[in-house]
C-alpha cells in the first residue's frame, strides 16, 4: 500500500515540477524585462529542480512498483549524488536570492547593484561548491547507500564509524547550519528596515494629513518588499522541505532502531515536493512574471495586477516598472 502511494504521489510531484520549473525557466528566458541580473539567480533555482526531478522521479517511481532497488549499485550512489548535490544547489541560490534582497532594501542606494556577471559567478559558486561537497563520498568519507524503503538511495547515515559520522556533521555545518544562520540575519534585517520604512511613511502621511503616500519610492519599496516576502516563502518551504532528511540522517546516526523503512519514505517525498513549490509560488505572487505568463500562456488565466491600484494590460505590466523595480 505505502508502495503504490509513493509510486502515485512523486508521479504528481514529478510532471508538476517538470512543466512548472520549464515554464518558469521559459518564461523568464523569453521575456525581456524579466531579464535582469537578479532573475538570474531565480532561473538557476528552477532549472535545478527541474534537473533534479528529470534525474530522480522516474526512477522512484520505477521503484515504488517494484517494491525495491532495481536499477544496480552504481546508479544509485549516482542518484544520490544527484539529489543530494541538487539539494546543496538549492539552498545556496537562496541565500544568493536573500543577500540580493538585503542589498536592495536594507542598503538602498548605498549598496552595490547587482550586476549580470556577478549574478552568473553565484550561480557558478553554488554549482561548484555544491559538486565538491557531494562528490566527497566516492572518495571514501561516507558513502551512498540504499535507504530503508529501498526505493531511493543517500548517505549513510548508519555505519558506526566516526569518520562517515564526520562527513554528515561537516556537511550539516556548511550546506545547513550556516545557510540558515545568513538567512535568518539577513531576514532580520530586512524586516526591521520594512517597518521602520512603515513607520516613516504613516508619520510624514500624518503631518500632510493624508492617508497614504503614493510616491515612486513608495511604490518602488513596495515592490521590493513585495519581492522579498515571495523570497522568505520560498526559503521557508525549502527547509519545510529538507528538514526531514536532517531528522533521518541524526536519528539513524544516534537512535538507528528509530529510522524504520516507512520513517526513511518521507525524506524522498518532502525533497521532492520541494521541487513544486519554487514555481507555484512565483506564478501566485510575482505580478510581473503573472504578467509575462498571461502574455505567453493566456489559458491559465493569471493575468498579473498592476503596481498601482488601477488596473492595467498584461503587456504594460511587463513592460512599465522602475529601473530598481526591473531589477528585482
Amino acid at each position: 500500500l505505502w508502495y503504490g502511494l509513493l509510486g502515485f504521489t512523486i508521479t504528481i510531484l514529478g510532471i508538476f515540477s517538470l512543466s512548472g520549473n520549464f515554464v518558469v525557466v521559459w518564461v523568464f528566458l523569453n521575456t525581456k524585462s524579466l531579464r535582469s541580473p537578479a532573475n538570474t539567480l531565480v532561473v538557476n533555482l528552477a532549472l535545478n529542480d527541474f534537473l533534479m526531478m528529470l534525474v530522480m522521479f522516474p526512477p522512484l517511481v520505477i521503484n515504488s512498483y517494484w517494491g525495491t532497488w532495481v536499477f544496480g549499485p552504481r546508479f544509485c550512489e549516482i542518484y544520490a549524488f544527484w539529489g543530494n548535490m541538487c539539494g546543496c544547489v538549492s539552498i545556496n541560490t537562496m541565500v544568493w536570492i536573500t543577500l540580493d534582497r538585503y542589498n536592495v532594501i536594507v542598503k538602498g542606494m548605498n549598496g552595490t547593484p547587482l550586476t549580470a556577471n556577478a549574478a552568473m559567478l553565484r550561480n557558478l559558486f553554488s554549482w561548484v561548491f555544491s559538486i565538491v561537497w557531494c562528490i566527497l563520498p566516492f572518495f571514501g568519507w561516507n558513502r551512498y547507500v540504499p535507504e530503508g524503503n529501498m526505493c531511493a538511495c543517500g548517505t549513510d547515515y548508519l555505519t558506526d564509524n566516526e569518520v562517515s559520522k564526520s562527513y554528515l556533521y561537516v556537511y550539516t555545518v556548511w550546506v545547513f547550519v550556516i545557510p540558515f544562520c545568513i538567512i535568518v540575519f539577513s531576514y532580520f534585517f530586512i524586516v526591521k528596515a520594512v517597518m521602520a520604512h512603515e513607520q516613516q511613511m504613516r508619520e510624514q502621511a500624518k503631518k500632510m494629513g493624508v492617508k497614504s503616500l503614493r510616491s515612486e519610492e513608495a511604490k518602488q519599496t513596495s515592490n521590493e518588499c513585495r519581492l522579498a516576502k515571495i523570497a522568505l516563502m520560498n526559503i521557508s518551504l525549502w527547509f519545510m522541505a529538507w528538514s526531514p532528511y536532517l531528522v533521518i540522517n541524526f536519528a539513524g546516526m544516534f537512535s538507528p532502531s528509530t529510522v524504520t523503512p516507512l520513517f526513511s519514505i518521507w525524506g524522498s517525498v518532502f525533497a521532492k515536493a520541494n521541487a513544486v513549490y519554487n514555481p507555484l509560488v512565483y506564478a501566485i505572487s510575482h505580478p510581473k512574471y503573472r504578467a509575462a505568463l498571461y502574455v505567453k500562456m493566456p489559458f491559465l488565466a493569471c493575468k498579473g495586477d498592476s503596481d498601482d491600484d488601477s488596473a492595467s494590460t498584461a503587456s504594460s505590466a511587463t513592460t512599465a516598472a522602475p529601473e530598481k523595480t526591473e531589477q528585482a
